[in-house]
């Protein structure tokens, strides 16, 4: 999980007088975890809400997102739902490099559905509140299907490296055993690491300001607002942000390997054939992480409502384009593709 300059947010504190006539309490069902010595008050979390000011905050221009959003999210649900299927249904696609393409476009469908709904249904019902239990619900998945998509990525580029650089070792290195442990420890990892940060956001108290300078609950967004001491909670931060950084140091030690076994190609036909191969991933690969280091590797106080449009890139973008990107560039792909269009149309 990525934030946005983490370890430049000061802890705030409060007097304890303060805190407990002025602060509204949210902690719910997580109080439990994080009793910090007095008892919450429940039913004030089912009262809580917050405003989602949505991505630049102006009604025109909210309008027009409106309109985007609404164009990409049924071709985002389309386009990886017909990836999945044209995987299932075609014999030569049974392998593990479409297996984690599979994987991937699953996790893209959920991915785009945790904050498009909303902010459609949002816009429609011209409301802009959202609970603290539905703002929790997409802090978590948020962070657990962002984590789970970087490892899976990691995933494809390794099995890129190994059908590379060890084609001879690749059947019994890359066995349907690992790929399916490969996939099971992306979802682990992800949902490991956004449990830790949505029971912390959920022990805090917040007063005051209710906006979110966002189109969805942000982490940072909400650790600004609350006036609780957030101490631990940036630390944290900390540790969430290297667990999401770990896939990318694996997708560039896989690639080293890959560029320097494909320069030792005498063939020219065998080096564009190994760069057709990977250009899809690695297209993904600069979408994904590019967006999302533009939007958090740089200092907090350089942070503005108007930098929301970034996450739109990352959050709704990418997904949209992951099916023309792996389906164009590969002719098995469109294959199965133009087969699974032709058994609908003739059935």
């Amino acid at each position: 999980m990525l934030h946005r300059d983490c370890w430049s947010l000061e802890p705030k504190l409060m007097d304890k007088e303060d805190h407990y006539s002025n602060s509204t309490n949210i902690s719910g069902f997580f109080s439990p975890f994080f009793n910090k010595g007095a008892m919450r008050e429940d039913n004030q979390s089912s009262t809580l809400e917050f405003i989602l000011l949505g991505v630049t905050g102006q009604q025109d221009q909210e309008d027009f997102f409106f309109i985007l959003f609404l164009f990409i999210y049924p071709i985002t649900l389309i386009g990886n739902l017909l990836i999945i299927l044209a995987i299932r249904s075609d014999i030569r696609l049974q392998n593990p490099m479409y297996f984690f393409l599979a994987n991937l476009s699953f996790v893209d469908i959920l991915f785009s559905s945790v904050t498009i709904p909303k902010m459609l249904a949002n816009h429609l019902l011209h409301s802009k509140v959202i609970s603290f239990g539905g703002c929790l619900t997409q802090l978590y998945f948020m962070i657990a299907l962002g984590n789970t998509d970087s490892y899976m990525l990691a995933a494809m580029a390794y099995d890129r490296a190994v059908a590379i650089s060890r084609p001879l070792h690749y059947t019994t290195i890359i066995r349907p055993r690992t790929c399916v442990l490969l996939v099971i420890g992306s979802w682990v990892v992800g949902n490991a690491n956004a449990l830790p940060h949505t029971l912390l956001t959920a022990s805090l108290s917040f007063c005051g300001n209710k906006e979110v300078a966002n189109f969805y609950c942000d982490i940072t967004s909400l650790l600004k607002l609350s006036c609780s001491d957030t101490y631990f909670n940036v630390k944290m931060m900390y540790l969430g942000v290297g667990v999401f950084s770990v896939p990318l140091l694996c997708i560039i030690i896989s690639y080293i390997h890959v560029f320097s076994t494909v320069l030792r190609v005498p063939s020219t036909k065998g080096v564009l054939k190994a760069f057709s191969t990977c250009g899809s991933h690695l297209t993904v690969v600069s979408l994904y992480y590019g967006t999302v280091m533009g939007m958090y590797f740089r200092p907090l106080s350089s942070y503005s409502l108007k930098d929301a449009v970034i996450t739109v890139m990352y959050m709704t973008v990418t997904p949209m384009l992951n099916p023309f990107i792996y389906s164009l560039r590969n002719r098995d792909m469109k294959a199965a593709l133009g087969k699974l269009f032709s058994k609908r149309l003739s059935s």
